[in-house]
């Protein structure tokens, strides 16, 4: 099985987190962010040759992925969750 055909999985804390702050996205943008925070975090996982998504990857893929203007409302979110992006070299 090559890279690109291994199957990614969630580490299942991580996905509860990542469906948790989903919901929080206005109804009319979550498809589109799930979508994009989704790929985001399995080409982290596949460039470091790993098949499972684990916080720092999620967390890296919504800080890649959310506009500015909504990093607020993210931030608050992880730090509700108990989720230290800082901890992973974020502000």
């Amino acid at each position: 099985m090559t890279d690109q055909t291994q199957r990614i999985s969630w580490d299942k804390p991580t996905e509860e987190k990542f469906l948790t702050i989903l919901k929080q996205i206005p109804d009319m943008v979550r498809g589109i962010a799930e979508t994009r925070i989704n790929k985001k975090a399995e080409a982290i996982v596949r460039e470091n040759s790993r098949a499972v998504i684990e916080e720092k990857d999620m967390v890296a893929a919504f800080f890649a992925e959310t506009p500015a203007a909504f990093r607020g409302a993210m931030k608050q979110s992880m730090v509700d969750l108990k989720i230290d992006f800082k901890g992973y070299g974020y502000e």
